[in-house]
């Protein structure tokens, strides 16, 4: 099922459009260096495949898995060999590029210098971590996107019914479609070794024949319905309520349903600050870890980020003292208690600024004891509205202490400092 022209491909549509590179590529017979970046089965062999395809090259590849800098420059010397005597330009495709070590790396550059043949690189890592600069800054660097739901869906489909794939042969109930693209996660060359597992037990593929090809039960998930809600909501309350069991097998469910993990990783970062904030200040770094790292790798490795934050969130101390805080402040800004900023606290660097009085007697609080000074910062609107009101958890005890004792200081209270220093 692999596409034979750029018009067959599915998915990745910014870079396959009229004028981008890749288009270019394929329309010129200049040769070009590039470097296919993406997740698994979003079509970076099919890239180079339909490349050498379209324009009549050879078409060479090497694994880095298995290669060594022998077979990289024996594959360069034939390429040489072939453009010398017949003109015939090659693409040399390296497939999992990243696991070359840099004497590898090292025996492309010639050949990528000279032109001598159409190198592409396909990894899934990032290429700014594991190829040599050298090299990558004489390739263009294209980003592969996840395939979409709707993407597996036509790839499935197209599989059904054209004769390179089943043919018409077999019937897809469109439960068992859903199923298949859910197990997928967004990878084409998994979809169809799936469908193709599932052809081999019957004609009619049914959910309970995609179960039983590749032994994963069905989740009842629908990514865009109840399922969708009911389960994050779930996930959200046990967290909430330390119950970290509980938050591990929803998390569990949106991953095994093909939940996008981004999105579940967002989830996580905002609970961080709304349901733990300064209990426990480390949750949040813990949280947008676990999302870089998920964004970085992706699945199925990045689970285990997951779980690592889903823990951390769940038996956390909890506060919602933040969430209340900026909630009250928006509020009152939306009332129009806004009022202008006090004139010691405007910004004095520009010309002109200290004829205005901005910025006179303002009293820097590095120059007294405790880093503190009483002075005027809040609009008189809301000079004594409370909007941060810690708890007593975890890690926010001791701040409540300290910033019980800075408010009371700060609005006429006992704390006075012993002057300049």
């Amino acid at each position: 099922m692999r596409p034979r022209t750029l018009d067959e491909v599915i998915g990745q549509r910014h870079l396959l459009g009229s004028g981008t590179p890749l288009r270019r590529l394929v329309e010129s017979e200049a040769p070009m260096s590039l470097f296919l970046w993406g997740p698994p089965g979003t079509g970076k062999t099919t890239l180079a495949y339909v490349v050498s395809n379209v324009t009549q090259r050879r078409f060479v590849e090497i694994s880095a898995v298995s290669a060594g800098v022998k077979d990289v420059r024996a594959a360069i010397d034939n390429a040489r060999r072939e453009l010398g005597m017949t003109g015939r330009q090659t693409v040399l495709f390296v497939d999992e590029v990243h696991r070359f070590n840099k004497a590898q790396q090292d025996a492309l550059l010639p050949a990528v210098e000279n032109r001598w043949v159409t190198f592409i690189g396909a990894t899934t890592e990032n290429p700014y971590f594991s190829v040599i600069s050298p090299l990558l800054s004489r390739s263009l660097l294209l980003t592969l996107e996840s395939l979409s739901d709707d993407d597996i869906r036509a790839v499935l489909e197209r599989a059904v019914a054209e004769p390179r794939g089943l043919g018409g042969r077999h019937r897809l109930a469109p439960e068992a479609l859903e199923h298949l693209v859910r197990l997928a996660g967004g990878d084409a060359r998994r979809s169809l070794t799936y469908l193709e597992a599932a052809a081999l037990l019957a004609e009619d593929i049914t959910v309970e024949v995609v179960e039983k090809a590749v032994d994963k039960a069905a989740v009842r998930y629908d990514r865009q319905g109840d399922q969708h809600y009911d389960v994050i909501s779930a996930f959200i309350k046990s967290m909430r309520g330390s119950d970290a069991d509980a938050a591990l097998h929803y998390l569990a469910r949106m991953i095994e349903a093909g939940e996008d993990p981004r999105f579940i990783a967002r989830r996580i970062v905002i609970f961080a600050s709304e349901d733990v904030g300064m209990a426990d200040p480390t949750c949040l770094q813990t949280a947008v870890a676990a999302a870089q790292a998920v964004q970085l790798i992706g699945l199925p490795e990045g689970q285990i980020n997951l779980a690592h934050a889903v823990i951390h969130c769940a038996l956390a101390p909890k506060s919602n003292a933040v969430v209340k805080a900026i909630g009250a402040a928006i509020g009152d800004v939306r009332k129009g208690l806004i009022g202008q900023v006090p004139g010691h606290l405007r910004d004095a660097h520009y010309g002109g600024a200290a004829k205005l009085g901005h910025g006179e007697g303002y009293k820097y609080p590095h120059d007294f004891d405790h880093g503190l000074v009483r002075q005027d910062y809040a609009p008189e609107q809301v000079r004594e509205r409370r909007y941060y009101e810690p708890t007593r958890h975890g890690a926010e005890a001791p701040v409540a202490e300290r910033w019980a004792k800075i408010r009371e200081f700060l609005r006429g209270g006992p704390l006075t400092p012993r002057g300049p220093h």
